[in-house]
């Protein structure tokens, strides 16, 4: 498959230069006709009957299967969520972190990530690495760690300027767990999640998936107490005797039941993907970045970094989202940074880039 038929998949790119997968991935065509097939058979069928259900359990399973292999884990250790913050909190839940528990983390997480710590009560060490080089990253955020450190809280990429994290080399080195909030690594980098203790989905992105889907990686699943039980958590349970037996694995941390016609948009999403897509999308993401500095813009972003390439655009960048939106290029403004954002995924090509930077140089 060529990249121009890849690049077909996804019908927004046909009016579009979609520059936006670090909040939303393009929907392709397959991921449309999964949900709409399901969606028409439910309204004429019914939600209903027991070859329907079946059908649903065996895509959660092809499902989570399919998430395992985008970050190169076993199946059994992934649990299916509902977005990368949904992660999260199963695992703030499950070390029940509190009051005079100390994690660190940094001045760059999204708020998906430090939320559900701050509001645990938590102690934050924040290593302030927003504005520093990614060489010294590592070293910022290990001077945080004390022996009284339980956890270590990163993004794997930063949803800022796309800086990426050495959280591998942080977890050899500290012996501490990792928390990873990959919403801006799986499906955009080549990832392998499986030093990771816990490692977080986002499906909506990068993975061009449905609306309110994503998936957690737990390395020790029987370390780690569900104790944000749903019905899809259980292997069994006993009202009467206020019992239940979690389900095998990372199964036990399963949120809810996606509704059956997410579930087909996302297999569709997970199908079938083109091998060399994450070389395709940093040669992309370089060019981008390239573009913009022969156009005079303030890069932000590193070279030799993620997917996402950040500027700060000529005039307010509130108005300079909205005059590119107008002619046809979707990106994403950083509230409170001055910054905005273009998502370069595999699926764009060469004249969505000309069209940012033509965009911008008519403002």
């Amino acid at each position: 498959m060529s990249w121009p038929q890849a690049r077909a998949r996804f019908p927004v790119l046909d009016k579009l230069a979609y520059l936006n997968a670090g909040t939303f991935g393009p929907l392709s065509r397959a991921t449309l006709d999964a949900e709409g097939a399901l969606r028409r058979w439910e309204g004429e069928n019914g939600r209903a009957g027991k070859a329907y259900f079946d059908a649903m359990l065996e895509r959660r399973e092809r499902v989570r299967g399919l998430l395992a292999d985008q970050i190169r884990v076993p199946a059994d250790r992934v649990a299916l969520t509902d977005s990368t913050t949904g992660g999260v909190q199963i695992v703030v839940a499950g070390l029940s972190l509190g009051e005079g528990d100390e994690v660190v983390t940094t001045d760059a997480e999204h708020f998906g990530l430090s939320g559900p710590l701050v509001a645990a009560g938590a102690t934050l060490r924040i290593a302030r690495v927003r504005d520093a080089p990614a060489a010294d990253v590592f070293e910022l955020i290990r001077a945080q760690v004390t022996p009284r450190t339980r956890l270590i809280a990163t993004s794997a990429v930063s949803w800022i300027d796309g800086k990426v994290f050495p959280w591998r080399e942080l977890r050899a080195a500290t012996n501490v767990p990792v928390l990873i909030d990959g919403a801006q690594a799986a499906g955009a980098i080549d990832e392998d999640a499986s030093a990771a203790d816990y490692y977080t989905v986002s499906g909506q992105k990068w993975l061009c998936g449905t609306d309110a889907t994503g998936a957690l990686f737990v390395r020790e699943p029987d370390a780690l107490p569900a104790r944000l039980v749903a019905y899809a958590s259980a292997e069994s349970y006993d009202i009467a005797e206020g019992a239940w037996e979690p389900k095998a694995g990372a199964a036990r941390f399963d949120q809810t039941f996606m509704p059956a016609s997410s579930l087909a948009g996302l297999e569709a999403a997970l199908t079938d993907l083109p091998p060399e897509r994450f070389d395709r999308a940093r040669e992309l993401a370089a060019r981008c970045r390239e573009l913009l500095l022969e156009q005079g813009h303030d890069v932000v972003t590193e070279a030799g970094q993620a997917t996402l390439v950040s500027f700060r655009p000529p005039g307010d960048p509130t108005d300079a989202v909205a005059a590119l939106y107008e002619r046809g290029v979707v990106v994403r403004e950083l509230p409170g940074t001055g910054l905005v954002r273009a998502s370069v995924g595999w699926w764009n090509d060469g004249s969505d880039l000309e069209r940012l930077v033509e965009g911008l140089g008519q403002r």
